[in-house]
Order: C-alpha cells, then structure tokens, then sequence
C-alpha cells in the first residue's frame, strides 16, 4: 500500500517519532514474532493504466454478451431509461455514507424516504426499510420477525426459488429454528399439504406470487390456513407484477419482501441488487436495517431524519434480531429513479408487455414441440417441457446469439419473456427450437 498512501517517507519517519517509536519495529513490537511475515509478499510488481486496463478488457472480452435474452429465474432484462443512470450516478449519492447526521444528509435521507414510500404504495403495506442486500436475505429476515418464543417452525413453499430457500436454511442452521419445505401440486403449493403442516409451534410460511415456475399461486387460500394457525404469511413477490397483479396487502399478506433488480437495476452477472421490505404496521418495529421519517424541523419546514434504526451495534446490541448493518442505498436510490421515471402506467406497461409477449412465446413453442408443463395463470415466465436433450438445444440457440430458458434438473426449461423481447425475435427462437426438435 506504500504507493497508494499519500504521505511521504520523512512525513512517517516524523509521525513515528511523534507517536514515540523509533522505526515501524517499535510500532509493531506488540505483535508476536511467530506471527510476522519477515519477507516481501510474493506480489507482481505494479502495473500502468494502460496496462491494467488491457488487462481487464482481455478478461471481460471472454465474457459472452447474448443480445436475445429469454431467461429470468430470478433476474430479468428489463430497459432501463437513460435518465435512471444520469441520477444514480451524481457523486453526491454515489459517495454518500450512511446519514446518521440529518443535518447534513437531507437529500440523501429523502431519496430513501421516496423509495420505502414507493415500496409501500406497490405493495399496499404500512411500512418499508431501506433496504436488504438482495430479495433472498430479505425473504431470510423477514423470517425471524415472525419467530417467538414458542414459534419456532418455519415453512416455506416447495415452489419458491431454490436460491431463496437456500439462503432461508442457512439462516435457520444459524438460529435454531425448524426450517420444512410445503410440497407442490402441479408447480403450485398444495395447500392440503400446508393446512395438515401448520400448527401451534408454525411461525409464519414464506410463499413466491408469482412463483419460481412463473405459477401465479392460491395466495387466497394459503392466506386463510396460515392466519387460521396464528402464523404470518411471508409474500416474495416479483415488484414489476405488483404492477397488475392484486398487492400482497390485498391477500392479507403480513410482510412483503422480494428482488429489487426488475426496478432498473441492470443484470450485472449477480449484483449488487437490492432487497425490498415492507410489513403491516403491527410488524413495523421488527423490520431490520431502517426507517427514514418524515419531521419538521425547528421552523416548520419539511425534514428528513432515521426515525428507527434496529442495528445490533445501537440500542439493541445483544438483543437484536439481525444483523444487517448497512442498506442498500445507492440501488434503492436507483430503483426509486426509475419508479419515478416511469410512474404507475410505465410500470403497468412494462408489466403487461412482458406477460403479453410471454403468453405469445408459449404459443410458439407450443407449435415448436415444447408443451406447457403447467396449465395454470403465469406472469411472464413458464415451464416446458423438452422432448430433447436440453443441453443440445441451449447450445443451438447460443451459437445465434440466443440465451434460452433455463434448464431444470428434470428435464424441463424454464423460459422468460419481458418488454425487450421483439415478435421477430421470438419467432426466430421458435425457428431454432424447431430444427433441434425435429432433427
């Protein structure tokens, strides 16, 4: 780090002798011998710009770009506005720390402010944080705001995505809590399944609408078992179909969490996204992370301030029930910018179009021989399945530029449609699926 530190050597030297110590074996006698490294690390030398940059461009050159997107399972390709990247992007944000002195921090406080309003507004309930890393530590916290002391069961949907569930054992192995997996019915939850599984120890069942097959679920039902036991229902919802589907308030939805990525956040391999939070007033103190509150200062005017803050490093400590220590900010700003962009209709449309041209990408690959697993109301994402070797065709489809549908482990493809996909280019993908199928 010696070239990156601005000071100069004399100015060390100066600092050292000021401190006490003679040279940096004083400043570091504390630190058992056995444990210092008494050689130069094995580092290449450094390297130009220029250098570095070749470099890296050689290294992202290996990287396939597709230009015919028809997968989602979690991640979509949704436009993004050139103005959502303008904002986003001022240094102001962009280099902002957590604003902890309100005086100072208003218009950061008031970006994250208009984004948990926003969130709120999508999914009808009373209070939102800001924010969770990604929708699967979300859906992973949201979790233990439901557990009590003699509610220590967690159940979660067969049907949700298997990332998600993944993240929800992690945090359950950690905190002693019964993590157990309701069975599906024709990629639906089963709700006689569920009803038999609930009971008194159940802390709260977590759900997918729609769910990883793109099955839009008997939220209805699953809401009436769940509340009839005492226990919380845990909605993971896709935000973009917040945007024409019923809001997860309006199934009695207890907390709402999910992936933020669809609001104008590019695909990026896996990050950084955010994950959204929102709960019914009752739960409002149990949100990890924080709450930005609107006040008015000494002279009335409007202000911004962190109106609750359940990090375990303030008031909580011990006793706190995560452990999130940061937020999301600059990707909430970024979702918040392209809410705003955008308005309710922009979204619905956005909405409509990706569940339009994904029933129209059924149909083709219907005729193309890849039938609709199944038969039940999807968004914008539905299962196939595949009379031929999966693996075959995504590679037929990749070599012209096309990145298909997810394959799963049975056999079956998972395809995703959203606003970016043109009549033409579907029909060219039915084109390709056909010479597989009937090669």
């Amino acid at each position: 780090m010696g070239s990156y530190v601005s000071n100069t050597k004399k100015q060390q030297e100066e600092m050292l002798r000021q401190i006490g110590c003679g040279d940096y074996d004083d400043l570091f006698a504390s630190v058992p011998e056995e444990v210092k490294l008494k050689r130069k690390l094995e580092m290449p030398e450094g390297s130009s710009e220029l250098e570095i940059r070749r470099q890296m461009e050689g290294l992202a050159g290996k990287n396939k770009v597709f230009s015919h997107i028809f997968r989602g399972a979690g991640a979509y390709n949704h436009f993004i506005p050139a103005i959502v990247r303008q904002v986003s992007s001022k240094e102001e944000f962009v280099t902002a720390y957590t604003p902890y002195q309100a005086e100072i921090s208003q218009g950061n406080l008031q970006s994250i402010f208009e984004y948990q309003t926003m969130i709120c507004e999508l999914t009808g309930l009373d209070a939102s944080n800001a924010s969770m890393y990604d929708g699967a530590s979300a859906a992973a916290e949201s979790v233990f705001m439901c557990r009590e002391r003699k509610k220590v069961r967690v159940l979660a949907a067969e049907t949700a995505n298997p990332q998600v569930l993944a993240t929800i054992k992690t945090y359950c192995n950690g905190r002693g809590a019964e993590l157990e997996l309701v069975p599906s019915r024709d990629g639906a939850v089963d709700t006689e399944a569920l009803a038999s599984m609930m009971d008194e120890r159940t802390a709260c069942f977590y759900m997918e609408q729609p769910n990883y097959y793109g099955v839009i679920e008997d939220t209805d039902t699953c809401s009436q078992v769940v509340h009839e036991k005492g226990a919380r229902l845990i909605m993971g919802c896709n935000p973009v179909s917040l945007a024409v589907l019923p809001a997860p308030a309006e199934y009695g939805a207890d907390i709402a969490v999910g992936e933020g990525q669809p609001l104008g956040l590019p695909m990026a391999f896996g990050g950084p996204y955010l994950g959204y939070m929102a709960a019914t007033k009752e739960m409002m103190r149990k949100l990890p992370g924080r709450i930005v509150g609107e006040t008015v200062d000494s002279e009335g005017k409007r202000g911004f301030v962190l109106t609750l803050q359940a990090r375990e490093q303030h008031i909580r400590r011990e006793k706190a029930s995560s452990n999130v220590c940061s937020n999301q900010a600059l990707c909430a700003l970024t979702a918040s910018v392209y809410l705003s962009a955008m308005g309710p209709e922009g979204l619905r449309d956005v909405a409509v179009q990706s569940a339009s041209k994904a029933h129209y990408l059924q149909k083709k690959l219907e005729e193309a021989g890849l039938k609709l697993t199944y038969d039940k109301p999807y968004f914008h994402e539905f299962v196939t399945d595949c009379p031929v070797d999966t693996s075959l065709l995504m590679k037929h489809l990749e070599d012209h530029g096309y990145l298909g549908g997810l394959p799963l482990a049975d056999g079956r493809i998972l395809w995703c449609a959203t606003e970016m996909n043109t009549r033409e280019e579907m029909d060219e993908l039915t084109d390709l699926v056909k010479e597989v199928c009937k090669s």
